[in-house]
């Protein structure tokens, strides 16, 4: 995790040449993010359930810690991407609720799919940040905020979806632009591990374990090959 700082230098994204095959299966790059949206409107519904036992539920532990490393300040807006279920925007309301005492605070909720956003929406329904205005949604795209202001938001926050977009660098130059001077960039992603055997048990537990569990616990195979995929082929976090 790290931080935003001033001054502010102008930050400009190019296609990146490493990235243009997906799946083995000659997909190009463009088509991503179709294909990932696919995916997640068959998972929507499943998706946090069959995380948590996939992961052990690990998941929740990381996204817990995930705020508390975050430390958010009193009234800070934080702008949550690919946060449709709002696992995240859920556990950072709580802590400025309970730890902070602070019921200024607020998170605008950013998703390319709107079956996930349609989950987060369910999920806080009947709560009091609702009534209170103080989670929001909208459906777009990382990689081009346009409807966020620059300068705009105390936090930019990604977690397990900066994997997913065709191009994250341009959703860098995208939180760069809507964090305000000073302000935080919170990425939570999954990443790889190069202890021999461990590493080796990992790559086993991506490549077919998880494909596996997908088919059992959800019944889709395919689309959890390819949300395992998306990942393994992910930069290493070096």
């Amino acid at each position: 995790m790290s931080s935003a700082s001033t001054p502010k230098q102008k930050a400009t994204a190019t296609d990146s040449p490493t990235l243009d095959m997906l799946y083995g299966d000659n997909v190009p790059i463009s088509a991503k993010k179709d294909i990932m949206g696919d995916v997640y409107c068959k998972v929507a519904d499943r998706y946090d359930a069959v995380s948590d036992m996939i992961s052990m539920s690990m998941n929740k532990r990381w996204k817990q810690r995930f705020i508390e490393q975050m430390r958010p300040m009193p009234g800070d807006k934080m702008l949550d991407v690919a946060g449709g279920t709002c696992e995240v925007a859920r556990r950072y309301l709580q802590y400025q609720d309970t730890v902070n005492h602070d019921t200024t605070s607020s998170v605008h909720v950013v998703d390319f799919n709107d079956s996930m956003l349609q989950v987060g929406r369910r999920r806080m329904a009947q709560s009091s940040w609702m009534d209170n205005e103080r989670v929001t949604f909208a459906q777009g795209n990382a990689e081009d905020l346009a409807d966020v202001p620059d300068n705009s938001v105390d936090i930019y926050c990604i977690s397990a979806g900066m994997h997913n977009l065709p191009h994250p660098e341009r959703a860098l130059c995208e939180a760069y632009r809507v964090v305000k001077p000073g302000g935080q960039f919170a990425c939570l992603e999954y990443g790889h591990t190069d202890m021999p055997v461990i590493g080796q048990i990992c790559r086993w537990y991506w490549d077919t374990g998880i494909p596996f569990l997908g088919q059992v616990l959800a019944n889709d195979r395919v689309s959890y090959e390819r949300l395992a995929h998306s990942v393994r082929t992910f930069p290493h976090q070096k």
